[in-house]
């Protein structure tokens, strides 16, 4: 596979890596430590153009490759990877569903300006009963002329206090399992919606994760994306694509955590020497190392062959699968590596590993994506 990097895509990774180091970095640990949202940063990103970077150009994006969007992901997980979830959310999980499912007039009403960053998106599927058996959800959207009522309630969704537009699966045919769920795309500002409980985290802090319920909400017909009953097949070819943002993610923390390590082992001494020259600590560099390029070989892979329009679910969920456990194995090697005071906030290795672990659950857990792969490669099970 070839890797050298288009003219465009260095130029993106340039602008985003100045950008982390530059608006991102000094204030991580603080908004980590008190839950703040990266507000102003958030918009600065759309300013760039980060918000809608595979959207065409016509509908408001930046008409990138996939490539260059696992780029950005990557280079922001590095320094934050609270604010790449939100990036990663709005690009993934609401962009593209609209991109494939909406009308023209959707596109121009919703996708323009959630592209363009003046909207933020997020995306609403988990329900306190239902996570990855979505089949079982209960919150359901019933037709009343011209608009649809909605009521029930969404658990775990990120940036959900902060967006505008929520893409939302609801039930709308409760005889036809998840052939009877309807996507629809969520106005925050109208009647009806609520912001819930905001979830206590371990990692991930300054990207907000909250409840949300629906109480007698009602929202007209036109924002109903795609086919009624389509809902299902539009959420799972959405978590696809979103698995290639996670994994860049986790591949942003992996890298994190690899540069840390070695600077630290260049300057730790013990016993008289720089604890890198120890072979215990040049075996752990090497295997993050070799990981972190065969993550990476992974996500691309995943992001081609979306790109030329093939099927990638298989490797999008290897990409994630493996990824998430690089990020989480080497968060853990650089506390290690740190020692003592890698298990201090003073180091950022320690956030690092708290912001990881969330890489193997979100998106579909682990689990779900070994079944995801072994059902590509053998078919599912009588």
């Amino acid at each position: 596979m070839d890797l050298q990097y288009t003219e465009d895509q260095l130029m993106v990774r340039d602008a985003v890596r100045d950008f982390a180091t530059s608006e991102l970095a000094a204030g991580a640990a603080d908004r980590d430590e008190n839950e703040i949202f990266p507000t102003e940063q958030v918009k600065k990103l759309g300013e760039l153009g980060f918000m809608g970077v595979t959207v065409p150009t016509e509908n408001g994006g930046s008409g990138l490759d996939m490539v260059s969007y696992s780029i950005i992901v990557e280079e922001l997980s590095r320094v934050d990877a609270s604010c790449a979830i939100i990036v990663s959310v709005n690009n993934s999980l609401v962009c593209y569903p609209l991109e494939k499912y909406g009308t023209p007039e959707q596109k121009e009403a919703f996708l323009k300006p959630l592209a363009q960053g003046l909207k933020l998106g997020a995306f609403a599927l988990s329900e306190p009963e239902s996570g990855s058996d979505a089949g079982s959800m209960k919150c359901t959207a019933v037709r009343d002329g011209d608009d649809y009522i909605i009521n029930g309630v969404k658990n775990f969704i990120t940036t959900g206090s902060h967006a505008d537009l929520i893409m939302t699966i609801a039930v709308t045919d409760p005889k036809k399992g998840s052939r009877g769920t309807t996507a629809f795309l969520i106005d925050t500002k109208l009647p009806g919606f609520a912001v819930g409980k905001k979830e206590k985290k371990l990692g991930i802090r300054s990207s907000d994760t909250v409840q949300i319920v629906f109480t007698d909400y009602r929202i007209p017909a036109f924002h109903r994306i795609g086919d009624e009953g389509g809902g299902f097949k539009l959420a799972l070819g959405t978590l696809n694509s979103g698995r290639i943002g996670v994994a860049s993610q986790a591949l942003g923390i992996a890298q994190a955590c690899y540069d840390e390590s070695v600077k630290y082992s260049k300057e730790r001494k013990q016993f008289g020497e720089p604890i890198g020259n120890f072979q215990g600590t040049r075996a752990k560099i090497a295997r993050m190392a070799m990981d972190i390029a065969a993550g990476r070989l992974l996500i691309y892979q995943a992001c081609n062959r979306k790109d030329r329009g093939e099927n990638y679910i298989k490797e999008a969920a290897m990409a994630k699968l493996f990824c998430s456990e690089v990020a989480v194995r080497n968060a853990l090697e650089a506390v290690q590596i740190h020692g003592g005071y890698g298990y201090i906030k003073e180091y950022p290795v320690e956030r690092y590993l708290r912001d990881s672990k969330i890489t193997t659950i979100y998106e579909g857990t682990n689990e779900v994506m070994h079944l995801i792969v072994a059902d590509q490669l053998m078919g599912r099970p009588e």
